[in-house]
């Protein structure tokens, strides 16, 4: 995912009260990372691929997943939101839930006061 790109879906998903960071996979490869409340967490698209998929991962090791959502290399960055917001991680599969889950208040924006800082001043 595109750093811009992944940066707009973490404000999206913070926007709903979901706990998403971005994480930095490589040279200009980024990634969602959504913390679970049984301590595990859900690190989306970092491997470069079209599709949008998860692995779910707790101290180091691969919990559950969820597999490659069909369509979305054409998703917008709603769609994207959307998707990883209505995503059930309960079982070791992962998989998408039948009714939107209870909207949590919005959390400030990651960074807060030194995002600009830890951005390079460039957004």
């Amino acid at each position: 995912m595109e750093e811009n790109r992944a940066r707009r879906v973490v404000e999206g998903l913070r926007a709903h009260g979901v706990p998403a960071t971005i994480r930095k996979a490589g040279v200009y490869q980024f990634g969602v990372v959504v913390a679970l409340p049984d301590g595990r967490e859900a690190v989306w698209d970092t491997d470069g691929t079209a599709g949008l998929e998860a692995t779910v991962m707790a101290d180091g090791m691969l919990r559950g997943f969820v597999p490659t959502i069909p369509g979305s290399e054409e998703f917008t960055e709603e769609q994207v939101v959307e998707a990883i917001w209505h995503t059930d991680y309960d079982q070791p599969i992962g998989r998408r839930r039948e009714t939107a889950p209870a909207k949590g208040a919005p959390l400030p924006p990651e960074g807060g006061v030194f995002r600009r800082f830890m951005g390079g001043f460039r957004h």
